[in-house]
């Protein structure tokens, strides 16, 4: 049975932020900037108490298990504000990944509902928001608010992704989510890319420089 990490070792930001006199505390993260297809997202998250208890672990959604994310993401659901934010692969071609992950975290800190006066961002990405920012390497296994926020943004894309398996079938979205795994560089080598295949990314520009997505 997996240890649960205490909410208190992952409350260090948070509470810092509120002895500062910041109360609306939002944690920040995004998922999917590194594969070849399918969108970027990100989600905010603003947890309604900062005593709640968890009954599921609540860690960087890179080291749960898809069983546990997924209770995760219910009981996160319940216990938190959220927002989330998506940018399609055509727009990410068209800004860049870095761009595009900025203006997704800024999509999904609007889509909360509320007005955070405080955000805890994951990594060292700035954003255009007007309130005050920390940003925090690593901060999906550092600050609750922003593992909550990994785990919404994780799930939320990996259920994209499935969709994207029944529309593709033969590249195997549902098995890698579009990161560059053994099988999919098979099923491009073998298919070409697909209508959702980010084209500005190696090695698919490499590869197939001149193609383009027909829609």
């Amino acid at each position: 049975m997996t240890k649960l990490k205490p909410n208190r070792k992952l409350l260090y930001h948070e509470k810092k932020a509120r002895k500062a006199g910041y109360h609306l505390i939002a944690g920040v993260d995004e998922a999917g900037r590194g594969p070849l297809a399918g969108p970027v997202v990100a989600a905010s998250v603003v947890l309604k108490d900062l005593k709640v208890k968890f009954k599921n672990r609540i860690d960087d959604s890179k080291v749960l298990s898809p069983k546990a994310r997924l209770k995760a993401y219910d009981e996160i659901r319940r216990k938190a504000f959220f927002g989330v934010g998506i940018i399609g692969e055509k727009k990410i071609d068209s800004l860049n990944i870095y761009k595009a992950t900025i203006l997704t975290m800024e999509k999904a800190v609007k889509g909360l509902g509320i007005k955070p006066d405080l955000l805890l961002i994951d990594g060292n990405l700035k954003l255009k928001i007007p309130c005050k920012k920390v940003n925090i390497c690593g901060g999906d296994s550092k600050s609750l608010s922003i593992a909550c926020a990994s785990i919404i943004a994780k799930v939320t894309r990996d259920r994209i992704m499935e969709k994207y398996h029944k529309a593709y079938p033969h590249y195997g979205f549902k098995y890698h989510k579009g990161y560059g795994t053994k099988r999919h560089f098979e099923a491009i080598s073998k298919y070409g890319p697909s209508p959702i295949h980010r084209m500005t990314f190696r090695p698919i520009k490499q590869d197939f420089p001149g193609m383009r997505r027909v829609f």
